[in-house]
């Protein structure tokens, strides 16, 4: 009699079995449908119902390694006893949140008044992580709007609401105010977009040369905003000299 013999699982073959990590088998879905999971994506529409819980656990598993690694004493340190999970519901359920749930639902309404003056949210206090060293980044932001007749207007708190989603990841600041750029054109096809962020980096306070007070400013234009200096001038004069 022939035994059949199973062929030997691929990259391309799902991991199905319980003892494969849930991180493995999210990863391979992303590879099979050729998407990027770099540290700033969002991969929330290939994790399945329950395994971010499976997979909060595994990072608890794995931070306990990195402070065995460290050489602490987990075992019999009292303040560092449950630190492992405190650090992996901090990373998936906090600061990196943006990686793995959908984009926050928006109400969109049409542009009944066809209000096409200058508009200024913010400031927005936005929080985030460098990708480099996941040291924090703490700033604000301030966003202008041009809108036509065809725009949908959503509400104030909404841009708030997108910021966080964008900037709950591992970012780089010039890429996550592009990205959130990019995400309000989307959401609300303006004539003119435009995008100003103030941030202090602790991976430069905190660590390296430990420059405290410095901080990096970065803007994005698009539209109008880019074809009509006197827009863009007095986007900028409406901001707060004091920021």
């Amino acid at each position: 009699m022939l035994r059949k013999i199973d062929a030997p699982q691929t990259s391309d073959t799902p991991a199905d079995d319980e003892g494969t990590p849930v991180s493995v088998k999210i990863r391979e879905r992303l590879q099979a449908a050729r998407k990027r999971f770099n540290a700033n994506d969002n991969i929330a529409e290939f994790i399945q119902p329950g395994e971010l819980e499976a997979l909060l656990d595994e990072v608890e598993t794995k931070m306990k390694g990195v402070l065995d690694s460290l050489v602490i004493d987990v075992e019999h340190d009292h303040n560092t006893d449950n630190t492992a999970r405190r650090v992996a519901k901090m990373y998936l359920n906090e600061v990196f949140r943006g990686r793995y749930v959908p984009a926050p639902s928006l109400t969109e309404f049409p542009n009944a008044e066809h209000l096409n003056e200058l508009m200024i949210v913010g400031p927005i206090t936005v929080r985030s992580a460098c990708s480099h060293h996941f040291c924090p980044i703490i700033g604000k932001l301030w966003i202008g709007v041009m809108p036509n007749e065809h725009t949908n207007v959503i509400g104030l708190s909404k841009y708030a609401r997108l910021a966080e989603w964008i900037m709950g990841r591992p970012q780089i600041q010039e890429e996550a105010v592009v990205q959130l750029a990019d995400l309000i054109q989307e959401k609300t096809q303006p004539d003119g977009l435009a995008l100003v962020m103030e941030a202090e980096h602790f991976c430069m306070s905190w660590r390296g040369v430990k420059e405290t007070g410095s901080k990096m400013i970065n803007s994005v234009m698009r539209g109008v905003f880019l074809k009509d200096p006197n827009l863009r001038r007095e986007f900028l004069s409406l901001l707060p000299r004091d920021r």
